[in-house]
């Protein structure tokens, strides 16, 4: 990697510092996109890359399925989203700490059922981030929804990744897929079958990599899992810290109108209502330590700080710094 002196991001000041071995290199705009699907940044002495797996188009009554259908579509209108179906983010994390290097989550993959071609990006923008998958020593998954793990079991993958991986993920996450409960979600046809068959497929491919951990877990120095539950029984959030810098990367706790309307249930959790308190608890806690938040349905880059707003919440971006 290039060892030539570089602008370094960071959540405070800006500085100018020469890259460690460890640094992300800016690699090369991917074939067919107008600009890089990627953003990187410092986290103290952690690197951090968000890169974006594409997007996913759905209805928008899965933002909000017990919210009246008036109110959700004033905040569409307002948000000048269209009224019907939108395309959703998605972003997983690459973190460097130490000589470990963390993927966090995997995208989407490719369903032949579904036709969803924007999304599953994400090993062709690695790999134009000159990230090799060989390269990665631990996985963590935020949860099992085939938008997390997808990527995973997509053909020749699995025998690009190294025979020690290590993928974390919370036990009751495991425990939950071998029988899941799709009875409060409200998807649109044949996800349910779609997110069944990827979840066995993933597990039955995968069994003998997966390191469960119970309620947190430190996978590398600065980097810990922590399992929320809600949106998924085993549902875990990461948050990486160095010095006074922290970024929480939320997974599917937060959604884009989780800011302001907290409370509306998305059609993807199995307890709405348990989601809805752990997104609550999770947002007063950013906004009171203004610590980087980047999640997987938020708009790439996803990342940006939460304020208190009455009593709700209010979605900060950062400035890109390019």
């Amino acid at each position: 990697m290039s060892q030539s002196i570089t602008k370094t991001r960071t959540s405070g000041p800006h500085e100018m510092k020469i890259p460690s071995e460890n640094a992300f290199h800016p690699g090369k705009t991917g074939a067919g996109e107008l600009v890089p699907s990627r953003y990187a940044l410092r986290i103290g002495d952690i690197d951090v890359m968000i890169v974006s797996d594409g997007v996913l188009p759905l209805p928008t009554q899965m933002l909000g399925h017990n919210a009246d259908p008036a109110v959700r579509a004033s905040w569409m209108e307002n948000m000048f989203l269209p009224a019907d179906a939108f395309d959703w983010p998605l972003n997983a994390v690459v973190v460097r700490s130490g000589d470990q290097t963390i993927l966090l989550d995997a995208g989407l993959g490719l369903d032949p059922d579904l036709n969803l071609p924007r999304a599953g990006q994400l090993i062709k923008r690695l790999q134009a981030a000159d990230i090799d998958l060989s390269s990665v020593t631990d996985l963590v998954l935020t949860h099992l929804h085939m938008d997390h793990i997808g990527g995973l079991v997509v053909e020749g993958v699995k025998e690009r990744l190294r025979p020690d991986l290590r993928i974390h993920v919370a036990a009751a996450e495991i425990e939950f897929w071998e029988a899941p409960d799709f009875s409060h979600t409200q998807m649109p046809q044949g996800f349910p079958d779609a997110l069944r068959a990827t979840a066995k497929k993933f597990l039955h491919d995968y069994r003998g990599y997966l390191r469960p951990f119970d309620e947190q877990h430190e996978v590398a120095p600065g980097v810990t899992a922590r399992r929320t539950g809600g949106h998924t029984p085993g549902h875990c959030v990461i948050r990486v810290a160095s010095g006074s810098d922290a970024l929480t990367f939320a997974g599917d706790a937060v959604f884009a109108v989780g800011f302001d309307q907290p409370d509306w249930h998305n059609g993807f959790e199995h307890d709405p209502e348990e989601a809805a308190r752990v997104r609550v608890e999770l947002l007063r806690q950013l906004a009171a330590s203004g610590e980087l938040l980047v999640a997987t349905h938020l708009p790439f880059p996803s990342t940006g700080r939460v304020a208190f707003a009455g009593d709700a919440f209010r979605w900060v971006p950062v400035f890109w710094d390019y």
